[in-house]
């Protein structure tokens, strides 16, 4: 985290804030809140800490809200006090992460309760933003989701391409045995299905962990998970949206994947505005 957070911070002040220093004395000191402009989930708070920090270990952050609070508009979820040049270098980096995580936070929170009592989870998928991975799926997690893999090194994941590839169902499960056998890994095999046929492909083949179930019908989707049964965990994905997801969830699956978690998402409306110090 704290990685990435300076490159961005180099990416964004480049030889300095010329706005700021142009405008602002050098030894000005100054206060901001964090104020809420719209309902959600709160999510971003240790991240946009951070920022400050690297900007002037000076700064004095002091939070009101937690990651994963329930927030309405008007709500106050930080300040902070400082130089006010170190405050509006920070500003901009600070909203740009938060607003981004708690819109991720507050549609995941949003999906979880369309699909309350069925048992089914809520994952997230590798559609994510270059280089905010990291923060993408820890919103996810705020607003009540798993995440699935963080990348390709965490599970064997073998999609229709793979399958193409390798030559086939059971040919592409074998080697992905070996593979895992041989270099000793402690990481989970998910295998995708794209009809009921290659469900029956898969079952018949050496065992694996898992079965993403693609763009399945509801009527098929009832039918794979009533072949699976408890021997193996099922993942419903592709095309699910807000008005769909609870029929696929009562289709028994034990997750829904939904790629739209973090590369189809509306940004939370945050703002920080100056204020009057006491």
């Amino acid at each position: 985290m704290k990685a990435l957070i300076a490159q961005a911070l180099r990416e964004d002040l480049g030889d300095g804030d010329h706005s700021a220093n142009s405008c602002i004395p050098k030894n000005a000191l100054g206060k901001a809140q964090l104020l809420v402009k719209s309902d959600g989930i709160l999510a971003g708070i240790a991240v946009a800490e951070e920022v400050f920090k690297q900007v002037d270990p000076e700064i004095r952050f002091t939070k009101i809200l937690n990651d994963g609070e329930l927030i309405k508009q008007g709500d106050c979820a930080f300040e902070v006090k400082g130089k006010s040049r170190s405050i509006l270098k920070a500003e901009r980096l600070a909203l740009n992460f938060m607003q981004r995580m708690s819109g991720i936070a507050t549609h995941t929170a949003r999906l979880i309760n369309l699909i309350e009592g069925t048992g089914t989870k809520i994952l997230d998928t590798r559609k994510t933003t270059p280089n905010f991975r990291l923060f993408e799926k820890e919103a996810v997690t705020i607003g009540g989701g798993e995440n699935h893999r963080m990348g390709l090194y965490d599970m064997i994941m073998i999609k229709d391409n793979h399958i193409d590839y390798a030559g086939g169902i059971k040919e592409a499960i074998h080697k992905a045995i070996e593979y895992r056998n041989k270099h000793q890994l402690d990481i989970k095999i998910e295998v995708e299905a794209r009809d009921l046929n290659e469900v029956d492909e898969i079952l018949n083949a050496e065992k694996v962990d898992r079965i993403m179930l693609d763009n399945f019908s509801f009527k098929d989707l009832k039918e794979a998970v009533k072949r699976i049964g408890s021997t193996l965990e099922t993942e419903a994905s592709g095309g699910i949206t807000e008005e769909t997801i609870r029929s696929y969830a009562e289709c028994g699956v034990d997750y829904i994947s939904v790629g739209a978690l973090t590369h189809q998402i509306k940004s939370l409306d945050l703002s920080l505005k100056a204020v009057a110090d006491d």
